[in-house]
């Protein structure tokens, strides 16, 4: 998974019925796009996000 900043980071929900979550990536900290990543979320929420099989990353 390789990432700049500006891109989007989309988790798909685990379960059935949960939304996905889906953020801005404002800090690549991996080598070569890698991460973790630091997502701004919709909700106004900023972590440091190592992104699992569930989430997906769409380029700006």
């Amino acid at each position: 998974m390789n990432a700049t900043v500006g891109d989007h980071l989309v988790v798909h929900g685990k379960t059935v019925g949960e939304a996905d979550r889906e953020g801005v990536i404002t800090e690549v900290h991996g080598a070569d796009g890698g991460p973790p990543y630091m997502v701004r979320f919709e909700d106004g929420h900023t972590g440091l996000v190592f992104p699992g099989p569930d989430a997906v990353v769409v380029h700006q």
